[in-house]
């Protein structure tokens, strides 16, 4: 019997609500300000409101203010280092080992990637963090000094979408302009979006878990309380998510066996396409 050909499969999560509970700014960097998580987020989304502007990048000028106003540093190695104070939920840290080894069994390469609103330098903090092939998240420019100055990159519901497609087409550079627009044939992408499994919890992941789910794909919104939980199951209802799963990716847990299962179709899909493939190549 011939080898089965190994395959990729992307495992793309949002961060906040997703792995982590909460916002990854309330895990050190609100405190070191003086502020209370509340305080700070009315306090964005009053200026947002106020002048019309994008919530992202509001949160990440009032870092920058409020960080310059209590002399905390602005350096990538600060923000990391309020990352690595980052809860993640239960099984988090085990969850790539205990994924990847499944995959690995059924001829799977399993590549995970992060699709965040949240601040890349702070997930570059976290223990996680090499484990992802690529971090797609909002991000600071430094100046001569590394000492963070404006925005780099702010990501919306709309940026998340894009960010599926580099993945799809293999691309890592955020400031690809040119790749993401260039024609390439579905068989000759490297990760078909019916490979993909997306994770989110919020209103920023609802267009990237349904256009994956409209491509083949699978999405899973993911709950860690009561509120979330509402959410989520009001997004299955309408259609819009595959699944619905607590945030406890610990061995056993549902997140954890559904996907299993998901990855179980998708090399009995890819099998069974290429069987169909030969069979038709053959009588040619």
């Amino acid at each position: 019997m011939a080898t089965k050909k190994n395959i990729d499969v992307a495992l793309v999560y949002d961060f906040d609500g997703t792995l982590a509970p909460g916002n990854m700014q309330e895990f050190g960097f609100v405190k070191a300000i003086g502020k209370d998580s509340k305080g700070f987020w009315t306090r964005n989304h009053e200026l947002a409101t106020t002048n019309d502007a994008n919530e992202i990048l509001c949160y990440m000028y009032l870092m920058l203010q409020a960080a310059k106003n209590n002399n905390i540093s602005l350096k990538r190695k600060s923000f990391q280092k309020f990352g690595s104070m980052i809860k993640l939920f239960d099984g988090v840290e085990e969850w790539f080992s205990l994924i990847n080894q499944y995959g690995k069994s059924k001829g799977i390469n399993i590549k995970h990637y992060i699709n965040s609103s949240g601040l890349k330098e702070m997930i570059e903090g976290t223990t996680i963090a090499k484990r992802f092939e690529n971090i797609y998240a909002c991000s600071f420019l430094y100046d001569i000094d590394g000492i963070a100055y404006w925005p780099a990159v702010a990501v919306d519901y709309t940026t998340k979408t894009q960010f599926l497609f580099k993945i799809n087409k293999g691309i890592k550079e955020i400031s690809d302009n040119k790749k993401i627009n260039e024609y390439v044939a579905q068989d000759d992408r490297p990760i078909p979006f019916e490979r993909m499994i997306y994770f989110g919890d919020g209103e920023t992941d609802i267009p990237s878990m349904k256009v994956v789910k409209e491509h083949g794909g699978h999405s899973i919104a993911v709950y860690g309380d009561r509120k979330k939980k509402s959410t989520a199951m009001k997004l299955i209802c309408e259609d819009r998510v595959n699944f619905v799963c607590k945030a406890d990716y610990s061995e056993g847990k549902e997140i954890h066996t559904t996907v299993m299962h998901i990855l179980d179709k998708i090399r009995s899909d890819y099998d069974f396409n290429k069987l169909l493939a030969d069979h038709k190549r053959v009588a040619k």
